[in-house]
């Protein structure tokens, strides 16, 4: 059974109020509703995942609800919140699995005028971000491999990977 929007909202202010038993039921309850809503929104295998993430969410945002209000909306806004953030993360992580044979093949002549421009660009930064951006972006290095390389710590490692791209895109912004 799915409860309706105001046996909703009242086990949701009983369990604001401490009653741990208007709790379980409210959560059997939500789980119920976000198995529904995901299930056209998700593939199967991710469904469970994303439903206790969202009831996860409900769980440490229990105390702003507030109870002069409708709790669906409420509920719904945390579920598309997390949907997106879900989405974002399958994105990236399909961006991320590009492998060599997606790219176009190149020629060695566009390849050589490709690094000959790219060592110019890194000429116009501080060499510590240049060979911070070279060995965890070129070469593919971990941050950690690139810290224990230049003798930096991580985090300085990151930051003169930001900055350095920073200021490349600037460069080439301003080049076009």
């Amino acid at each position: 059974m799915i409860a309706d929007e105001q046996t909703l909202a009242r086990l949701m202010a009983s369990s604001q109020q401490g009653d741990k038993q208007s709790y379980s039921v409210l959560l059997t309850e939500v789980q119920l509703w976000l198995e529904r809503y995901f299930r056209r929104r998700c593939a199967p295998a991710q469904m469970d995942d994303l439903v206790q993430e969202v009831m996860m969410a409900v769980h440490k945002k229990r105390a702003t609800y507030d109870p002069a209000r409708p709790f669906l909306p409420w509920l719904a806004a945390i579920a598309r919140y997390r949907w997106v953030d879900h989405l974002r993360k399958v994105y990236r992580s399909a961006e991320d699995a590009l492998e060599d044979y997606d790219a176009p093949e190149d020629s060695e002549e566009e390849a050589v005028l490709a690094r000959l421009s790219l060592d110019r660009m890194f000429g116009r930064i501080p060499a510590k971000q240049a060979s911070a951006i070279e060995m965890v972006k070129i070469e593919g290095l971990s941050i950690r491999e690139a810290a224990t390389r230049t003798g930096q710590s991580e985090s300085a490692v990151k930051v003169n990977i930001h900055r350095g791209l920073k200021k490349l895109s600037a460069l080439i912004e301003k080049a076009e």
